[in-house]
């Protein structure tokens, strides 16, 4: 009986630990892997990074910008390009970047990836492909743990600042344990789970984010209850935001989209409220863009974030959810901003 009760013990655990654990990676270009289509960099550490350049040729751009992607995006995915004219391109001289982050599209995963790290590997991607001293990074919804990873560890390479509708981690410290909470409590169930889960216990992020008993990130499958009345009209008219979720998790979703998870939500290693002005001259602007409907991101919090860094130019968008820099419009007003530092005032927001 004692070794049946064992050899039932040993199963359980046997189970468990493969449940627990996710498989190896994809990696492009290896056996059995996905193909590399995508021109890549070699990092110091010996990962490759991949990229897409969009815009006029970076010799004689007057603008060099970086993008960085949201959570089921990859470097097709610069959100910023998807209703920019193309003679608006031509006319301010716009060199655009986009990336793979880690584990994404064709970039290799990077399992010890920090805010660190991620700010570091934008740096040596801009150094490789010689872009120069200086250059611009917006980026989009989660993605943008990245960019307050620039703002903390390579101020001294920025030109320029735009955070569109930066997801925001309930654990930074600093947030008003009431607003934080409130702001927890108002996401769908199986996001609050999620993100408690990723936050307290992420060793098990792969097991619930793949289990069939109990719904995971809504995100991921573009939930409805999710999205706000104009980013239903968006989609609706799809503009711009189909994407070929095969290619952006063709290497695995754990280091992919369960990998941001953990970063974005996990422990940070600064918090962005606590960050002191890096542009105390004013030689830089930074512009932070929020929907005041957007769902997925609480604008009360926003607008608390807003106050403790005064050195951020707020702009809240009525009427806006998550999808508003695919509005008609919308990204020649956050690229003239950015540039130039004048928010233009007419927009369609549908």
């Amino acid at each position: 009986m004692f070794a049946v009760v064992l050899l039932m013990g040993l199963l359980a655990i046997g189970w468990a630990y493969r449940a627990i654990r996710p498989p190896p990676p994809k990696i492009c270009g290896s056996p059995g892997g996905p193909p590399i289509t995508a021109p890549r960099i070699k990092l110091r550490d010996g990962r490759n990074l991949a990229y897409k350049e969009h815009g006029v040729p970076a010799q004689v751009a007057k603008y060099k910008i970086i993008f960085v992607h949201g959570l089921s995006a990859c470097r097709h995915s610069p959100v910023i390009l998807k209703s920019l004219p193309q003679e608006f391109i031509e006319e301010l001289g716009l060199h655009i970047l986009s990336f793979d982050k880690p584990g994404y599209g064709e970039s290799d995963p990077h399992p010890k990836q920090t805010l660190k790290s991620l700010a570091l590997d934008i740096e040596e991607l801009v150094d490789q492909l010689e872009l120069g001293s200086k250059f611009y990074v917006i980026g989009y919804s989660i993605g943008n743990h990245l960019v307050w990873g620039c703002l903390k560890y390579i101020p001294h390479r920025l030109a320029g600042v735009a955070l569109l509708a930066p997801i925001i981690n309930y654990w930074w410290q600093g947030l008003p344990p009431n607003l934080s909470t409130e702001a927890y409590y108002k996401q769908l169930p199986q996001d609050q789970w999620t993100v408690r889960v990723v936050h307290y216990i992420p060793w098990l992020t792969y097991l619930w984010n793949t289990q069939k008993w109990f719904p995971a990130l809504s995100a991921v499958p573009g939930n409805p209850d999710i999205f706000s009345r104009q980013d239903l009209e968006i989609m609706s008219k799809k503009i711009g935001t189909q994407i070929n979720k095969a290619h952006v998790f063709q290497q695995g979703e754990f280091e992919s989209v369960h990998r941001t998870m953990l970063v974005g939500f996990g422990n940070w290693e600064f918090s962005p409220i606590d960050l002191e002005n890096p542009f105390p001259n004013n030689e830089v602007s930074v512009h932070l863009w929020q929907g005041d409907e957007d769902k997925l991101v609480d604008v009360e919090l926003q607008r608390f974030i807003a106050k403790k860094l005064p050195w951020i130019q707020y702009h809240e968008l009525p009427g806006a959810g998550h999808f508003f820099p695919y509005a008609v419009g919308m990204s020649q007003v956050i690229m003239k901003t950015l540039l130039f530092g004048k928010k233009q005032q007419n927009v369609d927001l549908i």
